[in-house]
């Protein structure tokens, strides 16, 4: 079934003036259901997203051409648009908890009883433009929208995108999604003054993380800031996961795992001098925010992780075995 936008504010107040065309860097103007650039590339809009993927890119996830099938046919029949009542939880994000915040979660799977939204560690803000890459339900979004920044998230999976803005309406948190791919972002130059990504580069080739990096510099404003996780190769569980698959590099949608010395140079040379701070141990998603909803044999496993991540601060030899890193940089 096709749904046709009539006016900016069913996309998202303001996002349009944000948007450029992800292949050639020109304005994106409204006619219809679409948003077309002057040399004619034409986005489909559906139930208010626009899918600015493109269509001649490999994909980097299933969901990519799921949702590039939606922008051909503008057919959402397989997808089903769920109503969440207040107090409910999204069935997606019931569904998908697991996958989305890791193994810890797994016994959440249709149980969950609270949205686990994240302490994001970075500064207030008073409407700063922010920018999330692999957004999925929202979750990271969410938090840097209470903390006071103007957010804007992406994510190839439109399910994924569906789900977020229904989350963030349910919990009355203002915040823009739309489907797009990290290698070819649809912003004008100079754009957000804060970039965040979490458990999404990690599952790229070195080649297309590395486009994602330049990508991002292009549209952080002049000392805009970056803030990315990735997975350390000598952190401990990192290194058991290595190890199971016979320490061979990533494909498809493994995890690709990075040294230090690695990150400082992918960063540095693109955005900016690179600080690299500890996220977590034993694992790559844990939070400590979200203890409470974690079975009791797994939350002595987050408290040891925020101990460690507390005296990597005076013990810089920690970072070295952490699992989960955060990648700092300060636009050039």
């Amino acid at each position: 079934m096709e749904t046709e936008v009539t006016s900016l504010e069913e996309i998202s107040p303001k996002l349009l003036d944000l948007l450029v065309c992800p292949r050639d860097k020109q304005p994106l103007q409204l006619d219809g259901c679409y948003l077309i650039c002057k040399p004619g590339h034409h986005y489909r809009i559906v139930e208010g997203v626009p899918i600015l993927l493109i269509s001649e890119a490999e994909q980097t996830h299933i969901e990519g051409d799921r949702a590039l099938q939606v922008a051909e046919t503008g057919d959402l029949s397989d997808y089903g648009l769920p109503e969440t009542r207040d107090g409910e939880i999204d069935p997606f994000v019931r569904n998908v908890i697991g996958a989305t915040n890791g193994n810890l979660y797994q016994h959440l799977v249709g149980k969950l009883s609270a949205y686990p939204i994240p302490h994001l560690r970075l500064p207030r803000s008073r409407g700063s433009l922010f920018l999330e890459i692999g957004s999925n339900w929202g979750r990271w979004s969410i938090a840097a929208a209470r903390l006071g920044y103007r957010v804007v998230g992406i994510d190839p999976s439109l399910r994924s995108i569906l789900a977020a803005r229904r989350v963030a309406q349910q919990l009355g948190v203002p915040a823009s999604f739309l489907v797009a791919d990290g290698r070819y972002l649809p912003f004008a130059d100079e754009t957000f003054r804060q970039i965040f990504s979490y458990s999404v580069l990690q599952h790229l080739s070195r080649k297309d993380a590395g486009t994602v990096v330049g990508e991002m510099a292009r549209v952080l404003a002049p000392s805009g800031r970056s803030l990315i996780q990735m997975p350390n190769v000598f952190g401990v569980r990192c290194l058991y996961h290595q190890a199971r698959r016979g320490f061979r590099e990533g494909s498809d949608f493994d995890v690709r795992y990075w040294t230090i010395g690695e990150l400082k140079r992918v960063f540095g040379s693109a955005i900016g001098p690179a600080t690299i701070t500890v996220d977590g141990f034993f694992s790559l998603n844990p939070q400590i925010s979200d203890v409470r909803l974690l079975s009791w044999k797994y939350r002595p496993i987050v408290y040891a992780s925020e101990a460690l991540r507390y005296f990597s601060r005076a013990l810089p030899f920690l970072t070295y075995v952490a699992d989960s890193l955060y990648v700092s940089c300060a636009r050039k």
